[in-house]
Formats: structure tokens, C-alpha cells, sequence
């Protein structure tokens, strides 16, 4: 029996809602073999983050090392860098190994607010990251800060995923949770084409980790060998799910729901 496998190339979330935990849980969910690849260590909870503690820099390359000489991904998604140093020496390995099927999610900011990606490390996301990128993921902020667009509309965030398209992305998916609308619409553009992918938004302070969770689904799809568009299609279904059945941990910004899918699945045969 063939083995999927997934690669993560991120912080750990010591709350358990975002970074490699998220990204694990949600390769578990998809069937995929997880991997990972620790950029940063965090102190974090729902409350925020306390506390930012990198990797190593050779720690960082001997672990993508150790990866690329026996584990071989079937696709690989990168979240919290760092830095822009970081940056360039995942981008270095990831041409090194050939892992073509990168789906990078550009993790800016938590949900508490704090920075977790410096601006000096945004030239560096352009210059190295996005000429990889299978896909890249970027939440409303993140696009603005990536493309310099203020996207107050459809029309600016069009404008938006050309950029990033034209920056290198074979596929760009702007995500619309932080537009003001009723219904949360994520824009997906691939050089031809663009379409919606839309949802019913759910009033919740329960969202932490979304990010992550969407570009792992993506990831493991991906892996699967599925299509882009199949793998966006499914990632926003489990991402829907996982938010309308939220668990209620912490005081603040809670987690999503990662195995709440599986579970409606279950109960439905």
C-alpha cells in the first residue's frame, strides 16, 4: 500500500491550535504520514503569544537534511519562518530536493496580534518562497503586506492574487475571513481563470488556526496527487466544518475542530 506523506516546515504552538500541531492533526485526519521541520518554538495560548524562540539555523538545515535523504514527501507547506535568513534556506533545500508541490501559507500574525514574520522577512518571501510556490495562502493581511494592495474590495483583492500570481504562485488563494461580509469568500486564481470559493460565516471567537489547517488540508490533498482545484474544493470543506463545530479550550481565541469532519463522516454511514 502506497504512503502519502506531508511535510511541515513551521512553529510549534505549545496551545495546540496552530503551527506543526495544527498541521499535524490535520494530516492525521486526511490519512497523510505527517513530517515536520521546526523553524520556532512559541508560548502561546488563546491569549496569545508570550514568546518567540527560534531554531537553531544549522538545527533548521539538518532536519530539512534529514528529511530530504530518506522521507521523501509526496508535498510539502511551509507556515511561520522566521526570518528572512530562514526563508532563504528553506527555499534552498526545497530546490534542492525537488519538492515541487509547495503550498505556502505566509504566517504573519497570530490572532492574538502578534508578529510572528518580521517586514525585513518580506522581500525575502517574494524573492525566494513565492517562485516555488505550488499554491500560496494568504489571509487578507498577509496579501496587503505581500502585494502592498489595501484590499477594501473584490476589485483590490483581484489585484492582489494577480501580483502574487505574476510574483511566481502557479496558484493563488486569497482567503476572505477578515472581509466584513456575511458569507466568507476565498479567491482562487490560477493565471486563467478565477473563482470563489463561498461559505456561510460562522460568528465565533473560535477560529485559531485556521491558516494552518486550510494550507495542511491543501498539503494533504495534494499529496494525494489530487487536483489544485479538487484540493482547495476539499480543504475548504474541512475548514468550514471544523470552525462551525469549534471546541471551546482557553479563554480567549479559541481552537478549531480538526477531527469534527471525520466524526460527521462517521455518524453519517
Amino acid at each position: 500500500m502506497k504512503v502519502c506523506k506531508a511535510l511541515t516546515v513551521a512553529g510549534s504552538d505549545s496551545g495546540g491550535g496552530a503551527g506543526i500541531q495544527a498541521d499535524l492533526k490535520t494530516f492525521q485526519e486526511f490519512g497523510v504520514y505527517g513530517m515536520t521541520v521546526l523553524t520556532a518554538v512559541t508560548a502561546q495560548n488563546t491569549m496569545g503569544v508570550q514568546g518567540v524562540y527560534p531554531v537553531p539555523l544549522a538545527g533548521l538545515e539538518e532536519q530539512l537534511t534529514s528529511i530530504g535523504n530518506d522521507i521523501k514527501p509526496d508535498a510539502v507547506k511551509t507556515g511561520m519562518l522566521f526570518s528572512g535568513e530562514y526563508i532563504e534556506r528553506v527555499a534552498y533545500f526545497v530546490g534542492k530536493f525537488g519538492w515541487s508541490s509547495l503550498v505556502v501559507d505566509p504566517v504573519m500574525v497570530a490572532k492574538g496580534g502578534a508578529t510572528l514574520l518580521g517586514n525585513e522577512a518580506l522581500e525575502a518571501m517574494k524573492k525566494y518562497m513565492l517562485p516555488l510556490a505550488k499554491v500560496i495562502t494568504p489571509n487578507i493581511p498577509e496579501a496587503e503586506a505581500l502585494t502592498g494592495v489595501e484590499i477594501t474590495s473584490d476589485e483590490a483583492r483581484r489585484e492582489a492574487a494577480l501580483i502574487l500570481f505574476n510574483a511566481g504562485a502557479d496558484y493563488v488563494v486569497i482567503k476572505g475571513g477578515h472581509m466584513e461580509e456575511e458569507f466568507v469568500s476565498d479567491l482562487v486564481y490560477n493565471g486563467v481563470e478565477m473563482w470563489e470559493l463561498v461559505d456561510k460565516r460562522v460568528y465565533t471567537k473560535n477560529t485559531h488556526g485556521t491558516g494552518c489547517t486550510f494550507s495542511a488540508a491543501v498539503t494533504a490533498e495534494l499529496a494525494y496527487g489530487k487536483t489544485m482545484e479538487n484540493a482547495v474544493r476539499n480543504a475548504k470543506t474541512f475548514i468550514q466544518t471544523a470552525i462551525e463545530h469549534g471546541i471551546d479550550v482557553g479563554s480567549g481565541h479559541g481552537p478549531i475542530n480538526h477531527f469534527a469532519y471525520r466524526r460527521i463522516l462517521h455518524e453519517q454511514r
